[in-house]
């Protein structure tokens, strides 16, 4: 149980909070690389900043404060340049991806000799690309590395997923650290779903362990034993606000104190050993409410979690808490996260930050083998279980896939 005054410390990520200050010191998915092919300009909002990102004619990213420093007008209803830059709609002031102002047209004509453009600057932050998506470091200094896990490279077929989630990250990503709720939220729900009266195997351990870049957790149940790689090698609650979990990432994306953004990475088997290159990674938004009840969809695993995380409200008032042994894991998610503020408020490197370049490359995350789970042995292409409404468009191109590479299609 936290007092109102720990809660309002660990969960507030606005600019200037100690929070916020912590979670600065990381880079961020925030948008699909092949959005911004499709649209060169989004508008995002990342930790209670808003902020505008567009892609150049040079093919080089921007993340801009929203707000033109002209007459503050929205720089998300502007368009990039043929010959480079972001055009603001409302005077036409220039903006290239660094901030730095290039063109201010009346001015120019005016006073072409006060070089007033050279004096205006629009706050800027770093974009880089990453296994299809793009990241964003909001934070001050230089930015570490951006992490390059060895299952972004690995053969089959990727697909981004993005949800919209009205509460705060912090009750999201304790869900990344919570074993049991497996039991309950998705499989004894999910029988009940189908009309079945039975439950599901009992959790009778648990337990965690701390890495470099998180936490690891691990379960034996009723049905499974110590040589089961539940327990053997177990799950990743990945530092500072992502699950890991063999063939899939989910990151809790602080949008700011009442949503977050969920963003969903997702690998499919292909059939076969020959090589496959994806030349780009679809991404698609699934929904979370259902339209024709208003009430939350809870069809599918993910979909399952969101009920959980925003049932406990916008924000989770955890002094009405009352934990038990089956939260080890949350507890120990939020030490990690106060041990963090103290070490960033004397200047250091909070849990999970990389600085070696040199060991950026393809690192290890401890997985189960591709025997089971998603990647078990399938006649006919496995139904995405995850998030719901995946679009046709993307169901077609992996079964067309499947069948080239040798895959059989279902009758």
């Amino acid at each position: 149980m936290l007092t109102p005054e720990q809660n309002d410390l660990l969960h507030k990520v606005g600019p200037g909070t100690p929070m916020g200050r912590l979670m600065r010191r990381y880079w961020h998915p925030v948008a699909a690389v092949a959005e911004l092919d499709d649209n060169p300009v989004k508008a995002i909002r990342l930790m209670g900043e808003d902020l505008v990102l567009f892609k150049d004619a040079s093919g080089e990213y921007g993340l801009l404060e929203r707000h033109c420093p002209h007459r503050r007008a929205d720089l998300s209803y502007g368009w990039v340049e043929e010959d480079g830059g972001l055009r603001c709609s409302y005077h036409g002031w220039l903006f290239d991806t660094t901030g730095r102002c290039i063109g201010q047209p009346y001015e120019q004509i005016a006073h072409p000799e006060a070089n007033f453009k050279d004096k205006v600057r629009a706050t800027a932050y770093r974009v880089e690309p990453k296994a299809g998506l793009l990241w964003a470091y909001i934070g001050e200094g230089p930015a570490p590395e951006l992490w390059d896990w060895d299952r972004y490279h690995d053969r089959g077929y990727k697909q981004v997923v993005f949800s919209e989630i009205p509460c705060n990250w912090l009750q999201c990503q304790e869900n990344s650290i919570d074993p049991v709720h497996f039991e309950w939220l998705h499989s004894n729900q999910s029988l009940r779903r189908e009309g079945s009266t039975e439950y599901a195997p009992t959790h009778i351990r648990i337990a965690f362990e701390e890495f470099e870049f998180g936490f690891r957790y691990f379960r034996i149940r009723t049905d499974t034993d110590e040589e089961n790689e539940l327990w053997s090698v177990g799950r990743v609650c990945l530092w500072p606000n992502a699950l890991y979990a063999a063939g899939h990432f989910e990151w809790r994306v602080p949008v700011d104190d009442e949503h977050t953004l969920s963003v969903g990475w997702f690998l499919d088997p292909i059939p076969g050993e020959q090589p496959f290159e994806q030349e780009r990674i679809p991404y698609w938004h699934s929904p979370i409410v259902d339209k024709e009840t208003g009430r939350w969809i809870s069809s599918h695993i993910m979909n399952q979690d969101f009920i959980a995380w925003v049932g406990q409200g916008s924000v989770s008032d955890r002094w009405n808490e009352h934990l038990g042994e089956s939260d080890r894991g949350v507890i120990m998610l939020r030490k990690q996260f106060t041990d963090d503020l103290a070490v960033v408020e004397d200047g250091g490197d909070p849990k999970g930050v990389l600085r070696d370049a040199s060991r950026n490359d393809r690192m290890p995350l401890p997985r189960i083998r591709t025997e089971i789970g998603q990647f078990a042995p399938t006649t006919y292409p496995p139904v995405f279980p995850f998030q719901v409404d995946q679009p046709e468009e993307i169901v077609r191109e992996y079964h067309a896939l499947w069948a080239e590479y040798g895959g059989a299609l279902a009758p």
